[in-house]
């Protein structure tokens, strides 16, 4: 399972995060997200788990939790949403042909 982890310090590294996580299960990535420019850190990263029940556990523990006084934004990841999605889904306009 993919989880999202948001509200990071901008100085955690993807080594940070994966010992954030390592603790409650096996996790096959932890990265978090950059600036493509600057090498930034944009604030979220990601998590793998691959296991389900491990992963609902973490988000779980970690959801609210203080890390480095900040408060995290931890829940599973949704598949991304794109304006064609919306236009074929019927999210505007009234939407799909059919």
């Amino acid at each position: 399972m993919m989880i999202y982890v948001g509200n990071l310090d901008y100085a955690v590294t993807s080594d940070d995060l994966r010992a954030l996580f390592d603790p409650l299960g096996a996790v096959t990535l932890a990265e978090v997200q950059v600036k493509s420019r600057t090498g930034q850190s944009r604030g979220f990263g990601m998590v793998e788990m691959p296991s389900d029940a491990e992963a609902k556990a973490a988000i779980a523990a970690l959801n609210g939790a203080e890390h480095r006084d900040r408060k995290l934004t931890v829940n599973e990841s949704r598949p991304r949403r794109t304006v064609r999605d919306l236009y074929a889904g019927g999210g505007w306009f009234g939407g799909g042909a059919g």
